[in-house]
């Protein structure tokens, strides 16, 4: 184990990376941010700003499909900014999602995406929009704080209050801590909502102006992931945290979290000294310990973790570089009391609940498929008038789940026909009865055309490969099936592509690394088994597979412990334990 030597906050560190630098200078966010977006130049904004930019929640992209049409015309690319919200837990009211659909229409490409981390994007904002998108989204109580940047992101929960009684007080502490972790700031309401400069500024001994007491000068060195999941259900996927919360609940009382640290899911190619990561119990907090536990374990990371290669700048390096005796310890330290002995707690699947659900209020909640998340209309499903219809009704809240899928929640008895009826009339059903099982259980990222990341197609192409493997699943009886299939357009993981039965990676146009043994727990990561595969080569060995499967598997075996039982691959070592408490 590495020696700790603690950060100092408020100082650049000699070798550090240029964001670092912009952070430094940048007056708490504010930066020249005012300047870039009044330059009627350019639709871009320079690399300080386009780093400042994500704290604000948005990123600078380009339309790719365009890119060499417009270099031979001598044309800039087709720059546009996507807005991602902040919104604990993917909750919105019925007011709000319409307040979404306007700004979609308004200003973005006319869809929204619905993120793996339970939040609202939308695309195609070009750089004199961005402003008016902002002031929409606050005429409803919306904001995009801390939606991307090195700083806490949205807080992830279980979101389907039929799923467990507790599950209400569960989600309360997505909002909680999302709040409680939010930066101090107030660059974003200065510069989009032309509110007054200054305000919200303290002097502490000395006379510094103290802006930011928990996240400092620089804030932290990369991003930071906070979920929370309620056994038996895993579909936020709680290991892939920074920090990962598992409720314990007995007879519908919360008694705290086991605390999960160092979970993330990004790899570099090229650099073998970059992993995917599950997060690592340490102990249980009572719910009254929790936030201090959160921003201590966050203030941890700011002063530890590395700020010189960014690539190494994720907790789940701090963890792994110092040791979890270390972090147990130093946590422990600085929050003045010690965690408790982990306790028992079972998942069973990460899949969505999909139809009809009664909570304990007497209430329904429906959870309806979003293939990949993109809300939009087309000739078969005009899935975003459905939504629309619905919101306008007022008769439900909106939850987003971190499968990409929608949640109606709250719905009295009585109109749950008008919801039925509605979907219905635009090509959807609620029971999710015409998808297969493995549709069902699809996740893609954004990737093409716009994502600047991307090596290969993602959201647009995955779709296309499930229909062309549904026939063999039908072949082989596995049609309903729940298999996890999910496909990212590169290695950084927003698709949660490792945490797939099957995974695929994009390498290059056309071409996948292809992973395979993921659990249906969300509790081992799956195992490289080919490189560099071609659309023939994944529908050709995937067909073999289900075939041996449908023949050989066990009673209850997915498929993810299946081709690891074959010896098809090896298991991760990675695997969490569940134990009872010491």
């Amino acid at each position: 184990m590495n020696t700790p030597i603690k950060k100092v906050p408020g100082v650049v560190e000699p070798g550090s990376v240029d964001v670092e630098t912009f952070k430094d200078e940048s007056d708490y966010l504010r930066g020249n941010l005012i300047e870039a977006f009044a330059d009627p130049i350019t639709g871009n904004i320079g690399p300080a700003e386009t780093q400042l930019i994500k704290f604000h929640g948005a990123y600078v992209q380009d339309d790719r499909d365009q890119r060499i049409r417009r270099q031979e015309k001598k044309l800039e690319p087709a720059y546009s900014f996507m807005i991602r919200m902040r919104m604990p837990g993917g909750a919105l009211t019925s007011k709000q999602w319409l307040k979404c659909d306007e700004i979609s229409n308004t200003y973005g490409n006319e869809t929204i995406k619905l993120s793996t981390r339970q939040a609202v994007q939308f695309h195609g904002i070009i750089k004199f929009d961005l402003d008016k998108s902002i002031k929409m989204m606050d005429e409803v109580a919306l904001d995009s704080i801390a939606g991307c940047g090195d700083v806490n992101r949205n807080v992830m929960v279980t979101p389907d209050p039929a799923l467990q009684k507790a599950n209400e007080e569960i989600y309360g502490y997505a909002k909680t801590i999302s709040e409680h972790l939010l930066p101090q700031s107030r660059a974003y309401h200065e510069i989009w909502l032309d509110e007054g400069k200054g305000e919200g500024k303290k002097l502490v001994a000395g006379g510094e102006e103290e802006l930011e007491p928990l996240y400092g000068k620089h804030y932290l060195p990369r991003k930071f992931k906070i979920g929370i999941a309620t056994p038996p259900y895993n579909d936020i996927d709680v290991y892939i945290n920074d920090i990962g919360l598992i409720a314990i609940v007995e007879d519908d009382k919360l008694l705290g979290f086991n605390v999960a640290v160092g979970g993330g899911l990004g790899k570099t190619y090229g650099r073998d000294d970059t992993l995917p990561r599950l997060a690592s119990e340490v102990g249980f907090c009572t719910p009254e310990q929790v936030l201090k536990v959160c921003a201590e374990t966050m203030m941890i990371q700011r002063d530890y973790g590395e700020r010189k290669d960014r690539k190494l700048s994720r907790f789940k390096y701090t963890v792994d570089k110092y040791g979890l005796d270390w972090f147990k310890t130093e946590l422990e330290e600085r929050c003045g009391f010690e965690l408790a002995p982990l306790r028992k707690a079972v998942f069973k699947t990460t899949a969505d609940q999909y139809g009809w659900h009664k909570d304990h209020t007497g209430k329904w909640n429906l959870l309806l498929h979003v293939e990949h998340g993109r809300v939009r209309d087309t000739a078969e499903l005009q899935q975003k008038s459905a939504f629309l219809k619905i919101a306008q009704a007022d008769v439900c809240g909106f939850r987003l789940s971190g499968n990409q899928n929608m949640l109606f929640h709250g719905v009295k008895a009585a109109d749950k026909k008008k919801i039925e009826k509605i979907l219905e009339e635009h090509g959807q059903f609620a029971d999710g009865r015409e998808l297969s099982g493995m549709r069902r259980n699809s996740l893609a990222c954004v990737s093409m055309n716009t994502c600047p990341l991307g090596m290969a197609e993602a959201e647009r192409y995955l779709p296309t490969l499930i229909t062309k493997l549904e026939p063999s699943l039908e072949k082989h009886g596995l049609l309903q099936d729940e298999i996890k299939i999910r496909m990212t357009g590169c290695p950084n993981g927003c698709g949660r592509s490792v945490m797939g039965e099957i995974g695929l990676i994009g390498k290059s146009m056309g071409r996948y690394n292809m992973y395979l043994g993921g659990d249906a727990e969300g509790q081992r990561l799956n195992t490289a088994y080919k490189e560099n595969v071609d659309e023939a080569t994944i529908l050709a060995e995937l067909d073999v597979m289900f075939g041996d499967y449908a023949k050989d598997r066990k009673k209850g075996e997915q498929f993810g412990d299946f081709v690891i039982r074959k010896g098809i691959v090896a298991p991760t070592e990675n695997r969490i334990e569940y134990f009872s408490s010491k």
